[in-house]
């Protein structure tokens, strides 16, 4: 296997999807510097790594690394979506400028967090934020990152969890197209955000299927209820998270899953 080769595939394939070599570390749970020495040629991805590299990638580990054709872009993740309970009507008494600071300084602070608990940003609408969690341990640690951020944001912030399989690709016309995820889990985290908006004291909700996926030792729910969601053909079991989940044991956090990492 020639390792500059493989470097510059995977080198390739990130740009294209508009990841940064930190997206790819938080969402591998490795360091940016082993990204960066896989794609000088200086070393090549774990073999526990090479096929969650190659989902990410939207690629299969053969073309990884025997340049095959072969693509592989739907992968396991949990998706998060947030926003804040009376933006829209802050816009309307603010001036743009001064609003957009408002935003930027809001979603600086979900962009740490969401890294800090190696997750993915992908986009940022008026007040809303989405970024997903994949690799080992996505739910919980998509869990974590609601949880921080309720806790250090001092606005009304909402969140939804959703957990399934997603598309990540590039939207857009060519010289605009920015890397996006797609499908039902998707729809579904917008469609729980709502309902804890509507329903919850918490601010956070999560499919069922999040809480089966994570570390359930650690979570304490108020309530379940089954929601029949509008275009969604079945009912979808979704709970409600109770804040005081954060004074119980952390989950581990980037650093420490970085512990051995190349």
């Amino acid at each position: 296997m020639n390792l500059r080769d493989l470097g510059l595939r995977i080198r390739a394939q990130r740009e294209k999807r508009g990841l940064k070599q930190q997206d790819v570390a938080n969402a591998l749970g490795i360091s940016p510097q082993a990204v960066s020495k896989w794609e000088r040629g200086e070393n090549a991805p774990d073999i526990a790594v090479l096929s969650p590299l190659a989902r990410l990638l939207g690629v299969s580990a053969d073309w990884l690394l025997d340049d095959a054709t072969d693509r592989k872009d739907v992968f396991e993740a949990t998706v998060l979506a947030s926003s804040v309970h009376g933006a829209y009507e802050r816009s309307l008494h603010m001036e743009p400028r001064d609003f957009a600071a408002w935003a930027n300084g809001l979603f600086f602070t979900l962009t740490d967090t969401t890294q800090r608990y190696g997750g993915v940003p992908i986009k940022y609408m008026g007040d809303q934020f989405l970024c997903f969690f994949s690799g080992h341990d996505h739910a919980s640690r998509a869990v974590q990152t609601a949880l921080r951020a309720k806790s250090i944001i001092a606005e009304d912030l909402k969140i939804g969890l959703s957990t399934g399989q997603v598309y990540l690709g590039s939207v857009g016309h060519p010289d605009y197209a920015r890397p996006d995820i797609m499908g039902e889990v998707v729809n579904i985290a917008f469609l729980t955000l709502g309902w804890a908006e509507n329903e919850t004291k918490s601010g956070i909700a999560a499919m069922q299927a999040v809480l089966d996926a994570a570390d359930t030792t650690t979570i304490t729910t108020v309530r379940s209820k089954k929601v029949s969601f509008r275009c969604i053909e079945r009912p979808v079991a979704v709970c409600e998270i109770d804040l005081a989940t954060q004074s119980k044991k952390s989950f581990a956090t980037k650093t420490q899953r970085n512990k051995g990492a190349k």
